[in-house]
């Protein structure tokens, strides 16, 4: 009897796949034991634990832009204050203007009386000058309080001749004032130089000497007064003569404030 012959599997011809090895399957994809369960998370949502060292890098970072941002908050107000602070000055300012139309005071010299001054002599001098003041005070609703600790200085060229001080008081809106006051020098030693030149310049008709006058004043606006306000005010005078006749030849006074 002639034996039957099973055929061989083929092998797979091109194009087909062989069929799935269960025994590679589950090498792959272990089988879960019974009573556990497998949970699909997308990967997207899965979140992992830095190793130690990368955090605390990470701690670290967190702190460091934490202290900036927290310099940057500080800056932003700091700088939100001053431009708040600047503007309501700006604003005030605008409605002082508008509202009492400020004009600056103006000063000049009515009148200089010279004594003291001896050419002839070397010895020290002790010059004195009785100098007249004409302020004018052209606002409407302004008023000025001349406060103490005024300074009047008399300069020959850049030597210092004479002290004194002006008096205190109050000018009233829209008011001219005239007040004297007297300054002096004691020991006054010039140079041959000097005494030269101050005899060359009373024979010319053209002494210069430059006034500087320091006062403190405080402005009324209304029923307000502010706070003490420094006035500047620097005059270039020429005299005929240095006697108690002279007379001033020509004069020029510029005008400054110190607000603080």
């Amino acid at each position: 009897m002639a034996e039957r012959v099973h055929p061989r599997d083929s092998p797979p011809t091109s194009g087909e796949h062989p069929p799935p090895n269960p025994a590679l399957h589950s090498a792959e994809k272990p089988i879960p034991q019974p009573g556990t369960y497998v949970i699909q998370i997308p990967k997207d949502q899965v979140y992992r634990v830095p190793p130690p060292e990368n955090a605390r890098r990470y701690a670290h970072l967190s702190k460091r832009k934490s202290s900036r941002s927290t310099c940057c908050r500080c800056c932003c107000c700091f700088l939100t204050t001053i431009l708040s602070l600047l503007l309501a000055a700006a604003i005030a300012s605008a409605v002082i203007y508008f509202v009492f139309k400020p004009e600056s005071p103006k000063y000049s010299i009515d009148n200089v009386a010279i004594k003291g001054f001896n050419l002839t002599s070397s010895s020290p001098l002790s010059p004195e000058f009785d100098v007249t003041v004409r302020a004018h005070n052209p606002n409407d609703k302004i008023g000025i309080y001349y406060e103490k600790g005024s300074s009047v200085e008399v300069y020959y060229e850049d030597l210092n001749l004479c002290n004194g001080a002006l008096p205190a008081f109050y000018q009233p809106t829209n008011n001219v004032t005239l007040f004297r006051t007297a300054v002096k020098g004691s020991g006054i030693e010039l140079t041959a130089t000097a005494l030269r030149s101050l005899s060359n310049d009373q024979k010319k008709g053209t002494v210069p000497f430059t006034l500087k006058l320091r006062a403190p004043v405080k402005i009324k606006l209304g029923s307000i007064k502010t706070w003490k306000i420094t006035v500047k005010v620097t005059c270039k005078i020429t005299v005929d003569k240095l006697t108690p006749a002279s007379k001033i030849v020509s004069k020029d006074c510029d005008y400054g404030v110190n607000l603080w």
